[in-house]
């Protein structure tokens, strides 16, 4: 009999489940419906996949995160354990085979996001399978008071009419107790259900924001002062090139990533950074969710969050080892004028919707009432100039159709090439016998990846195929197109673009079915969002860990004491050590110039966090400064 222990050192080669995760996982395996809101790197997935293992039958993980999707269905793979994805830009053809196997083979993990919920072909095969568990993957967006609402998460609640006694498992990193509460009454958890909440307080983690007229330079003197691996995050593609550059030539090794990025390059960039051949990632928030990276000492926010809770999710990657690590946001007073004009132009009216909605029919051809479900490459600026449309107008207005559950609109999309037999073994042999010109590419395709071609999608590389049959990859390409028209094989090619999903059938623009009084709510609660994100910025008399918690609807009385405002309420309190630090650290300098980490150990102050707070101070008065070197000395009058 496996127990959760014997399950996690089997798979997982852990000793030990981190806090609350054995918890979470007795809840599930007592039949409980349960809540499990853990931060960033808390562990969430363990908490389903462990009983998932134990308990009998297929366990569907509902997640809107295709990247994440496919990370943990190869970790899962890796680990020898049968997982599958649907997901958008999937042909049907793959959908019914990856199905089919959750239904008829020994699928264990089945994941897909939540706009697949609704489709004939998924509800046929749900009624068919033995599902032992449903995991609900980023909880937060089935409801409409979250920052990230999706009405396809409302369809999950209809899976239980279906199956009445199908267990349930919803998991979240960021969510207000009304969003709690939402939760558990959209997916109807049974009476006696469970909550577990893991403190958003992290003890080992110091939020700061810095005003600052000079964010480059503000930006170089905290990567100097704080070093190891570092995130900083910025709002548009163009600013994470430029940025890169800056530090590039202060000698910084830095790198960048977005969505626009070909598959290869995001995965080489990605991969050079975890093992820190890279110090620095500057990135749009494209980056960083699913990632396993715990020596992350520092996330720096160029540009302000749109909200707190995306600000606590994309802040809690750095410090995952549990050593100090900080947390900076860095404003300036027009920062707050843009914030709030960003999110005026992200809340487009009824008329540009249906406007974008009629060019997206015109773009691809689209007869009314057709292509539910069908998945398009998506190219923002050609479909913006074709249509002399906005970029950034045309951006928000997907993220808001998506909202409304009409398409689902993927920036970040990678799917290498797949290959499935049609044909049985024997079916198989009799057509090589028949049409002795594919003999020997069939032939290779099996010595090359064997027998599971029979039972699901395999990922091929044409290049290697073409090597080994001494073909160039265009006559490879053809072939397998060949043998896909005589329903031989089902060939997927690879696909490297944003993709734009149909999840409802082609409707009339005219009458979009759009919830009109649910988008002016939407409205306004996004408008409240960005201005608590506002009001925490522009905080100087609160602990700043304190307000989070209380955001979440965590109080507390008691104070972080790393933040910037419990620092500073330290040093108006002890006035005398501060001064006499400075004067130190002064009378220091005027005998030698030297780096900051030979400054401190030179001072041994019993206080770090102080001792890099008059050192930050003094270089923001223009008393000391930093020289080509990176070292501090006293600076010259000017």
């Amino acid at each position: 009999m496996e127990t959760p222990l014997s399950i996690l050192q089997k798979y997982w080669k852990h000793a030990t489940f981190r806090p609350m995760q054995e918890d979470i996982i007795s809840s599930v395996l007592e039949s409980k419906d349960t809540l499990a809101l853990l931060p960033t790197g808390g562990g969430k997935s363990i908490c389903f996949q462990v009983p998932a293992l134990i308990k009998e039958g297929v366990c569907i993980v509902i997640t809107p995160l295709i990247a994440l999707m496919k990370d943990q269905v190869e970790q899962l793979r890796y680990r020898q354990i049968n997982a599958v994805a649907i997901h958008s830009g999937m042909s049907r053809e793959q959908i019914d085979v990856q199905l089919d196997n959750a239904v008829y083979g020994n699928v264990k993990f089945l994941y897909l996001s939540p706009e697949r919920l609704k489709t004939e072909i998924f509800i046929e095969r749900f009624r068919l399978m033995n599902v032992g568990l449903i995991a609900v993957d980023e909880a937060h967006c089935i409801s409409q008071w979250g920052y990230d609402f999706r009405p396809p998460y409302l369809e999950i609640a209809s899976l239980r009419e279906i199956k009445p006694n199908v267990l349930i498992i919803a998991l979240t990193a960021s969510a207000t107790k009304e969003v709690q509460h939402d939760i558990a009454e959209k997916l109807k958890f049974r009476e006696g259900y469970s909550v577990f909440r893991k403190s958003f307080s992290r003890d080992n983690l110091s939020f700061v924001v810095r005003k600052t007229e000079n964010k480059e330079k503000a930006l170089l003197e905290i990567l100097q002062k704080v070093k190891g691996s570092a995130i900083v995050y910025v709002r548009s593609r163009k600013a994470t090139l430029d940025l890169t550059k800056v530090l590039m030539k202060r000698g910084i090794k830095a790198s960048y990533y977005h969505a626009g990025l070909t598959f290869d390059e995001r995965s080489q960039r990605q991969d050079e950074w975890i093992k820190n051949k890279t110090r620095i990632m500057v990135a749009t928030n494209a980056f960083g969710m699913g990632i396993d990276k715990p020596d992350v000492r520092i996330v720096i926010h160029i540009d302000l969050p749109e909200n707190l809770e995306s600000y606590y999710q994309e802040a809690g990657r750095a410090g995952r080892d549990g050593l100090r690590a900080y947390a900076v946001i860095l404003y300036q007073n027009i920062d707050i004028d843009n914030a709030l004009t960003k999110v005026e132009q992200s809340q487009p009216g009824v008329d540009y919707l249906k406007k974008v909605y009629q060019c997206l029919a015109n773009y691809y051809q689209l007869a009314l009432g057709s292509n539910g479900g069908v998945s398009y490459n998506f190219d923002l600026h050609t479909f913006s100039d074709r249509f002399s449309l906005n970029p950034v107008e045309v951006y928000n207005a997907l993220k808001k159709l998506e909202e409304e559950g009409l398409i689902q609109f993927t920036e970040s999309f990678y799917a290498p090439s797949q290959l499935y037999f049609l044909l049985d073994h024997t079916n198989i042999y009799k057509f090589q016998i028949a049409n002795a010109k594919f003999d020997e590419p069939i032939k290779m395709l099996q010595r090359l990846y064997g027998g599971e071609l029979y039972s699901g999608f395999v990922k091929i590389s044409e290049s290697l195929i073409a090597k080994a049959l001494n073909l160039n990859e265009s006559e490879v390409v053809s072939i397998l197109n060949h043998l896909h028209a005589l329903k031989v094989l089902i060939y997927a090619p690879v696909k490297d673009q944003p993709q734009v999903t149909f999840v409802l059938s082609r409707q009339d623009a005219d009458r979009l079915p759009l919830n009109i009084q649910r988008l002016k709510d939407r409205r306004e609660l996004i408008i409240g969002k960005v201005n608590s994100m506002i009001g925490y910025v522009r905080n100087e008399h609160r602990c700043r860990m304190q307000m989070i918690q209380e955001y979440f609807g965590e109080i507390t009385l008691e104070n972080c004491m790393i933040c910037d405002v419990c620092i500073s309420k330290r040093k108006k309190n002890n006035m005398e050590a501060f001064e006499g630090l400075r004067r130190e650290i002064l009378n220091t300098l005027k005998l030698q110039a030297m780096p900051i980490e030979e400054l401190e150990q030179r001072i041994a102050y019993k206080d770090s966090e102080l001792f890099v707070d008059v050192v930050r101070e003094l270089v923001d008065e223009g008393v000391i400064a930093y020289d080509s070197l990176w070292r501090l000395n006293i600076a010259t009058p000017k």
